[in-house]
């Protein structure tokens, strides 16, 4: 970010474009079959467009959002965009460096065009006449405001909502043009629950008096009162249940009694919805409502496709799916479907659920973490390029000789999940030293936003509650290091790495370690502390003392092999020890292979040195030949 930024002026007076595309002589082809013979597209843009134009961030608006995504129009004191708090200078989606563009969808009205617009062949609004239009329909059609942009590559495409829906379209019918994409609060389709409200929603707007059908716009009356009632109903679903007991309960409006069934509202909460019905018909239409939600509901990628595994074969983008906690609307488990799929078809993606108590409101009223994880993820300055002279940092990673014992039995280039990864260090070495793919997981919000902004992939969970997040055999490798003693459910979790992974290395330190035994032996405690509460799960981490003895114990419990097993010593002394053959006594680390238990393969292999020179000779051939494979 620049230095003296006023984040809270943001992007200041802003306006809105209308884009007149030029189409080919048969006009805007949709996927039902039908055509437009025009096409006009209303858009909003923030921040310099870089000379070779690889800075754009395209925003894809939610169901009844627009392109006035920032800024204010007319007033400084007025309505500000829908997103102004993310968007602007020094903010989530910084417009010192990124020129931001969001524009109508297809169906709206709000300039692009939409049921309302007219019909060249009539000189009359489209009305019932409008075609039926698609999630897909509305980003070609955003494709070619693009095109007259003249802009080719997108930096990142973000959106919420439905406007994830689009986002993830984006990347599949044009992935060489997205470079990032953000997912928030989204799915593959909606729930037959979401379905319910929107169904219920159109019904109450065609069946108002005033509907005539959809051409209701000669006569002067909409069919207000159905549009009003429609999005109440919507926005009970864009609010937490929690949300709403803190913010209404069930306090009555003042001078309200029991018994009262006519005049103004008992409760607050329908005072509130009357509001927003009262609001949105005065800057929305009803075909627009019935035109775009059908959309909404008919976007399915398992039926359009067959499975998200073949609709996510194209992508080429680094993805960021996001889930909010208290969302009913798209709950988090839609997101994590997402996030799994995109995982197994090989794709780089980075997961998180944030703890937001808005419901699926809070991507845009409970940004602060979101903002944090916006920021991270998006490239405005290269990881790499941040971290390539940190030198003294690389230096300590190779110094550590529990990771180096680690990286040497890792293969170049292979695929490693590494479970508590904390910070990332040890992702950064073995990307470094191994080429490897590597995707952390931890539950600390913190480290989730540090190890994104590192360039790594990550998933955001808790591993005591299992890797459900992480389909199987999505992994060459999985790590869990100096974890294991923090744990509650050691065992499960080491089966879950080797449900998710090949192979399993774990590494921890030893509570059988000779200066460990005398702390014990004088003063009554074990040298090894719980970690620290992690502030977004609110529970302490319990600490469990291994020594090696009961690490083999703990695989012969859960079936598990030990395939190779090694000691790191620290100091003379332990070094002597280890040499002697009396690891238990010298091993400060014990580091170790795991796999699947097979008939016939020993289970308790001796337990040797760490040699770093052995191990990177070792390291490097492996790495060779599975290159060769």
């Amino acid at each position: 970010m620049q230095d003296g930024t006023d984040v809270d002026a943001g992007v200041g007076k802003v306006e809105t474009r209308l884009a007149r595309i030029a189409l080919p002589e048969k006009g805007f082809a949709l996927e039902c079959g039908r055509t437009l013979p025009e096409l006009t597209i209303a858009y909003e843009s923030y921040g310099d467009l870089a000379a070779d134009k690889g800075n754009v961030i395209f925003i894809c608006h939610a169901l009844t959002g627009d392109a006035h995504v920032a800024g204010y129009h007319d007033d400084p004191d007025g309505p500000r965009g829908w997103w102004d708090e993310m968007i602007g200078p020094g903010k989530g989606i910084d417009t010192n460096y990124y020129h931001v563009v969001c524009a109508n969808i297809l169906g709206g009205c709000q300039g692009t065009t939409g049921p309302a617009s007219l019909n060249p062949a009539t000189g009359r609004p489209y009305g019932s006449d409008f075609p039926p239009v698609t999630v897909g329909d509305m980003v070609d059609a955003h494709r070619l405001l693009l095109d007259y942009l003249g802009i080719a590559k997108l930096a990142a495409v973000i959106g919420g909502s439905f406007g994830g829906m689009q986002a993830l379209d984006w990347t599949m019918r044009y992935p060489a043009t997205v470079r990032r994409c953000i997912c928030i609060a989204t799915g593959k389709s909606l729930s037959s629950q979401a379905l319910a409200f929107d169904i219920v929603g159109r019904e109450a707007i065609t069946s108002d008096p005033h509907w005539q059908g959809g051409d209701y716009y000669a006569s002067g009356t909409a069919p207000d009162f159905g549009l009003a009632l429609a999005r109440k109903l919507g926005h009970i679903t864009y609010l937490s249940p929690e949300m709403m007991e803190t913010k209404f309960g069930r306090v009555k409006t003042s001078g309200a009694s029991v018994g009262e069934h006519e005049g103004p509202s008992m409760f607050q909460v329908e005072s509130y919805l009357a509001h927003q019905g009262a609001k949105f018909i005065r800057r929305f239409d009803a075909n627009s409502y019935v035109c775009i939600t059908r959309a909404m509901d008919n976007y399915d990628l398992v039926e359009q496709y067959g499975s998200l595994t073949e609709a996510f074969e194209p992508i080429c983008a680094k993805m960021l799916v996001v889930a909010l906690s208290s969302d009913w609307l798209f709950p988090p488990e839609q997101s994590v479907e997402l996030a799994q799929a995109l995982l197994q078809s090989g794709k780089n993606v980075s997961y998180c659920r944030l703890q937001a108590p808005h419901g699926h409101d809070a991507f845009l009223v409970d940004i602060r973490h979101l903002t944090e994880v916006i920021h991270a993820f998006l490239p405005w300055v290269d990881a790499a390029e941040r971290r390539k002279n940190d030198v003294d940092s690389t230096d300590a990673l190779e110094q550590s000789r529990s990771f180096g014992m680690i990286g040497n039995w890792i293969p170049c280039g292979a695929r490693v999940l590494d479970i508590g990864c904390g910070n990332g260090d040890l992702l950064t070495l073995l990307a470094r030293s191994r080429a490897v793919h590597g995707v952390g997981l931890d539950i600390d919000l913190s480290h989730v936003i540090d190890v994104i902004d590192q360039g790594h992939d990550m998933f955001q969970g808790n591993a005591d509650e299992g890797l459900g997040c992480i389909p199987n055999a999505a992994f060459d490798c999985a790590v869990l290091s100096e974890t294991l003693h923090v744990l509650s459910k050691p065992g499960t979790v080491i089966r879950e790495m080797l449900r998710v992974a090949k192979e399993g290395i774990v590494s921890f330190p030893s509570a059988g370690h000779w200066r460990r035994r005398l702390k014990l032996l004088f003063a009554g405690t074990m040298p090894l502390r719980p970690a620290e509460t992690h502030s977004d799960s609110g529970a302490s981490t319990v600490m469990q003392a291994f020594t090696l003895r009961d690490f083999e114990a703990l695989c012969r419990a859960h079936d598990v092999d030990i395939l190779e097993m090694a000691c790191v010593p620290s100091g003379l002394a332990s070094r002597i020890l280890v040499k002697a053959g009396l690891c238990r006594l010298g091993a400060d680390r014990v580091v170790a292979r795991l796999a699947r238990k097979k008939p016939g393969r020993t289970s308790r292999p001796p337990c040797v040195a760490y040699d770093k020179e052995r191990m990177t000779r070792r390291g490097n051939v492996e790495g060779r030949e599975k290159k060769a494979r």
